[in-house]
């Protein structure tokens, strides 16, 4: 393995997603093999039927699948002089805890090779096995032409094994294997929780957008109540523009360097500094209103008192 591969693999484990990716395909591969991917064509067809005729071999096999019915019972029925040693065990995975019957025909005869998988290892267990293997040909040599026959025969042997007890009553069951009863919960619990992930991420979304939409909503008063102060600030200049003095002059250079910072977007200054600033400014220029105004009562008195001095 080259060092890029190395680093691409040890980046993918290393993350959530990639082991999940890794725990996903391992899932899948497990369920494959499971299935049967590798599985002969024997195998493949046993898994979802109880009796397999190879090709060339003459039988109904509707009719021969209603002979068999959901017996815990497998028949294959293999051309002549074909290994039926090795057609029973390539079949092991997919006949799991059925009895298995390989039959071909030789001559005036059937060729018969029995496995049963139905039990475990002991001593008890295999004793039966080997009874049942026994039994369950007998008498289908009668009717080498007519297979049908054949099977027929062969299901009364099965029944009447299982009422001695050496076969458990109860149908065949087949079902899909467990990886995939996996992979069909994960995908289902995939598709919940996606679902449950986007109402989530969707409703705090909302809530983002309604909080951002709010804040702007407030910038957006904020800056028009400073709009507003501003406005009011530019009447008084005005008004002290007929004064003049030291004082305006400053007051009114202070509002134009504080005009060009309200009017930039991008100031550094927050709206409440701005707006304190504002009205600083509007004391200033009340305050300035104030003397202009005492100013010119003392002026007019002292007038007052000058022309009553000359008469």
């Amino acid at each position: 393995m080259t060092a890029v591969a190395r680093r691409l693999l040890g980046r993918l484990v290393g993350t959530a997603f990639g082991r999940a990716v890794l725990a996903c395909l391992a899932l899948a591969g497990w369920a494959l093999w499971s299935g049967g991917l590798f599985d002969g064509p024997v195998a493949r067809h046993v898994r979802a039927s109880s009796v397999y005729a190879a090709p060339g071999v003459d039988l109904d096999r509707a009719a021969a699948e209603r002979v068999v019915g959901n017996r815990r019972l497998v028949v294959l029925l293999m051309t002549p002089g074909a290994d039926l040693r090795e057609a029973c065990a390539d079949t092991e995975r997919a006949t799991g805890g059925t009895l298995v019957l390989a039959m071909s025909r030789d001559g005036e005869d059937w060729d018969t090779y029995g496995c049963s998988r139905v039990g475990g290892d002991s001593p008890r267990d295999i004793g039966r096995s080997m009874v049942t293997e026994t039994v369950i040909s007998q008498g289908a040599d009668a009717f080498v032409d007519r297979p049908i026959e054949a099977l027929k025969v062969i299901v009364l042997n099965y029944d009447r094994l299982v009422r001695t007890g050496l076969l458990p009553d109860g149908a065949r069951t087949i079902s899909p294997s467990l990886p995939r009863y996996l992979l069909a919960g994960g995908a289902v619990v995939g598709v919940v929780a996606g679902a449950a992930a986007l109402w989530l991420g969707g409703r705090r979304a909302g809530r983002l957008a309604d909080a951002r939409r709010a804040g702007r909503d407030a910038r957006a008063d904020e800056r028009a109540a400073l709009g507003a102060a501003t406005a009011v600030l530019a009447q008084q200049i005005i008004d002290l523009d007929r004064t003049g003095g030291p004082g305006y002059l400053r007051l009114a250079g202070d509002y134009v360097g504080l005009l060009d910072e309200v009017s930039d977007p991008d100031s550094g200054d927050s709206v409440g500094r701005l707006r304190d600033r504002v009205e600083e400014l509007s004391r200033r220029a009340s305050d300035l209103a104030a003397d202009a105004a005492a100013g010119g009562t003392a002026g007019r008195n002292r007038a007052r008192t000058r022309g009553r001095g000359r008469r």
